[in-house]
């Protein structure tokens, strides 16, 4: 299924699948709330049933489709890279700054989500429909942050999840981040410039969001 119908989305995801997602995203572990571990679970394998990719592993290594593209790898190197890193961010200023209140579980949860929405926004089906018709429902119809939010809030994940999703990115400059989102919205972005500063990005996929300097 491609297209963003409500009525006729599949809900129905095998274990076997959640077997595969849970393989593919172990950092998913170090989420102490079992039923928050099994919801970010769930949601992956959500997105990757309902769209035309069997596995995280086949999508391509970028931001966004055709865009800061890394070398090498698969989309499950920037997803746990991104995570780890906003785990290490969490960890040290919880340790330095005793009085921040910093949410581990939803950190990592927020950070294996920021991206759930790629299988939508990368479906080879989708892209075809959106460049032939950009006028009729926009190109894309939803980014990732968006389609992200509703599978987030579909399988029951916190608000707290859900905003991290629909705020990583750019959208987020709209309105105000949580804690836990700006820690892994930090650790996108220096992902992605690092990624690049370290020239491990395919030549003529760079994005201008990255090339200019980082200023605050």
């Amino acid at each position: 299924m491609n297209v963003l119908d409500i009525s006729s989305f599949d809900t129905n995801v095998s274990d076997t699948l959640r077997a595969q997602i849970r393989s593919e995203l172990p950092e998913a572990e170090a989420i102490e709330n079992t039923d928050l571990r099994e919801r970010v679970i769930s949601a992956w394998a959500l997105a990757i049933h309902n769209s035309s990719f069997s596995s995280i592993r086949e999508m391509p290594p970028s931001g966004n489709p055709g865009k800061m593209v890394l070398k090498r790898g698969d989309q499950t190197d920037h997803i746990r890279g991104v995570t780890r890193a906003a785990m290490a961010l969490a960890d040290e200023f919880a340790a330095s700054n005793p009085d921040m209140k910093i949410d581990r579980d939803i950190v990592i949860a927020g950070g294996l989500c920021h991206d759930i929405g790629k299988p939508w926004e990368y479906d080879a089906n989708n892209l075809k429909r959106w460049r032939e018709a950009p006028r009729s429902v926009g190109l894309p119809s939803l980014r990732h942050n968006a389609y992200g939010a509703f599978i987030c809030l579909t399988v029951g994940l916190p608000e707290e999840v859900a905003h991290i999703a629909a705020a990583h990115s750019g959208e987020g400059e709209l309105l105000v981040r949580s804690l836990a989102c700006t820690i892994v919205h930090v650790a996108d972005i220096g992902y992605w410039t690092i990624m690049l500063a370290g020239d491990l990005i395919k030549p003529g996929t760079e994005s201008q969001k990255y090339v200019r300097p980082i200023s605050f």
